[in-house]
């Protein structure tokens, strides 16, 4: 094939993937609505989908089936993807936040033995949180970054931690 040949070839490609996703945007959108029930990440989802789209658009085959059909069955598969990453998360984030009970923490005698002691009733995800944030002196994004969370969820999650080690601390230190 002649390279003006392949140029043209691959400029209708391109041409007849846009016409296809300005055509199903919409659809694959609201496919991914009601599937996540969350409009933020059915827009992620939407354009992660499109991203993939684009990259097989040469293996799509329309003698099998609609370009409608062929992005809902990719829209399918980034949303099962973004499930199953969904819940590996947050069984990851379960064991970290559930308290080591047997596990002796070894923390700096600078810290005293009242804060040792509260720091020790906390969840690993608690320490994680105030380690990220107070000790390392992430700021807010890249706290959350490191911990697979928003930056909402992270300022809410420190903030939780630090009421819960000042209510243990709080009596011991007026007593």
């Amino acid at each position: 094939m002649a390279y003006t040949e392949c140029v043209s070839e691959l400029a209708n490609a391109h041409r007849s993937f846009a016409s296809a996703a300005e055509e199903h945007l919409d659809d694959v959108y609201r496919y991914l609505l009601y599937v996540t029930a969350n409009p933020a990440t059915a827009e992620d989802l939407t354009s992660e989908t499109f991203e993939r789209a684009l990259s097989r658009w040469s293996r799509f085959d329309p003698r099998r089936g609609s370009a409608q059909t062929w992005l809902c069955q990719l829209a399918r598969s980034t949303a099962l993807d973004h499930f199953r990453a969904e819940d590996r998360r947050r069984r990851r984030e379960q064991r970290v936040a559930e308290p080591d009970r047997g596990a002796d923490l070894e923390l700096p005698d600078e810290y005293g033995p009242v804060l040792r002691q509260a720091l020790r009733t906390l969840t690993g995800a608690e320490r994680e949180v105030i380690a990220l944030r107070v000790v390392l002196e992430l700021d807010t994004e890249h706290a959350a970054r490191v911990l697979g969370i928003s930056p909402s969820a992270c300022t809410t999650r420190l903030n939780r931690a630090l009421a819960k080690l000042e209510k243990k601390v709080r009596p011991r230190l007026v007593a």
